[in-house]
């Protein structure tokens, strides 16, 4: 589900289609976007058998991700590596303060298998964009998230 009022429009991202605009500000750390109506999860070889949706798929924790057969307004968010939201665990915030009219990105690596690539380059920086580890993945959106709510924590380094 998507919180704040947003609309889809042209991608300001070269190649990227449509595109995630915010209708209203947000302040910093706003939730953007949360889970709904998840019905199942799937194992990594689950996904990857089922191809006809595999292009629908994302990442929620560890080794299990969810898969759409529809195109909910939610995968209109393009990928970024300097991007305006914050994946962690299926919600979206806002990284900083966000005016009306911001193209919701977030970093894809959050969202894909450890090691795969995805089919596109990041179009800002040329680079390949590859999932990150499980636990890179947990540890870097929840240092982020603790910095930008304030609260200072930090995690143990392995």
């Amino acid at each position: 589900m998507i919180l704040p009022r947003y609309r889809i429009a042209a991608s300001t991202i070269g190649g990227a289609g449509q595109g995630l605009f915010l209708d209203q500000a947000v302040r910093a750390g706003s939730v953007l976007t949360a889970p709904d109506a998840i019905g199942e999860t799937y194992r990594l070889d689950e996904v990857q058998a089922r191809p006809d949706l595999a292009y629908a798929s994302a990442r929620w924790f560890e080794d299990r991700y969810t898969l759409s057969p529809d195109w909910p307004d939610e995968c209109y968010i393009n990928h970024s590596f300097e991007p305006t939201g914050l994946w962690h665990l299926g919600f979206v915030f806002a990284r900083h303060d966000l005016p009306s009219g911001t193209e919701l990105t977030v970093d894809y690596r959050h969202l894909l298998p450890p090691g795969q690539a995805e089919d596109f380059i990041d179009t800002a920086t040329g680079e390949k964009i590859i999932g990150f580890d499980w636990a890179e993945s947990l540890a870097s959106s929840t240092r982020e998230l603790g910095r930008l709510l304030g609260r200072g924590f930090r995690l143990a380094e392995p």
